[in-house]
C-alpha cells in the first residue's frame, strides 16, 4: 500500500507563522506610514522587522505607545504620547535632511534613508527600557541596566541594520557626546531634543 505524504500538520503551521508576521508587520506599518519614506527597501525591512522585534520582546502594546507619555523626565502632567513624539522626531529630521542637501549640496551630503531610518528607530530600545504598572509607564529593571540606546542597538543588530543607521541609534541621546556623531546622527539628536527640552524646562 502507498501511502500519501502527511502534509496536513503542515499546512496549517506555515498559514500560522504567515499570518502572525502579516499581523505584526500590519501593526508596525500602522505605527510608522513614514517607513514609507525610506526608499532602499533592504533598509525600510529591516527597519520595520526591527519594530515586530521590539513589539514581540515587550509587555508594551501599540495602543500603550500612542497612549503613555513619551518620556518619563518631563513630570507627571505630560500629555504628549509616545508616538507623537516620536513621529514628530523623524518628520522634523527628513525636512532638515531635505533642506542640508538643497542647500548645502555636496558641502555636506545627508543620506536621507540612513537618516529617515534612524529617527525612526532611535527610540526603539525604549520598549524594553518600559514596564506598566498600575496603568502607568515606568523604568523597568532592564531599562535601569541598560537604556534605549543599548537595547536599541541590540534589536537593530538582530534585525540586520546597518552599522551607519545604529550609529544613529547609539548616539542620539546623551551617551552620544562621548563620541564623534554622523551629519545624519547631529539632525536626529537635535531633532530628539529640541522637541524633548522644552517639555522638561523652558522660559515661561
Amino acid at each position: 500500500m502507498i501511502h500519501e505524504p502527511r502534509t496536513v500538520n503542515r499546512i496549517p503551521v506555515h498559514e500560522s507563522r504567515i499570518t502572525k508576521i502579516d499581523i505584526m508587520t500590519d501593526r508596525v506599518t500602522n505605527l510608522w506610514p513614514e517607513l514609507l519614506w525610506i526608499s532602499d527597501t533592504e533598509l525600510r525591512e529591516k527597519t520595520a522587522k526591527t519594530w515586530e522585534l521590539a513589539l514581540e520582546k515587550s509587555v508594551l502594546t501599540p495602543d500603550d505607545l500612542n497612549r503613555i507619555p513619551f518620556t518619563l523626565l518631563a513630570g507627571p502632567d505630560l500629555k504628549v504620547s509616545f508616538m507623537s513624539h516620536k513621529r514628530c522626531v523623524v518628520h522634523i529630521a527628513r525636512d532638515a535632511g531635505n533642506k542640508m542637501n538643497e542647500f548645502f549640496k555636496d558641502d555636506l551630503p545627508v543620506n536621507m534613508d540612513v537618516l529617515i531610518a534612524g529617527a525612526i528607530l532611535a527610540d526603539v530600545g525604549k520598549l524594553l527600557e518600559y514596564e506598566m504598572k498600575d496603568g502607568k509607564s515606568v523604568q523597568g529593571m532592564y531599562g535601569k541596566y541598560l537604556r534605549h540606546p543599548f537595547s536599541g542597538v541590540s534589536l537593530a543588530e538582530q534585525c540586520g541594520v546597518p552599522s551607519a543607521v545604529c550609529h544613529i541609534i547609539a548616539t542620539h541621546a546623551g551617551e552620544g557626546d562621548m563620541v564623534k556623531r554622523t551629519v545624519e546622527a547631529y539632525i536626529v539628536h537635535h531633532a530628539d531634543f529640541m522637541t524633548f527640552e522644552p517639555f522638561r524646562e523652558r522660559l515661561k
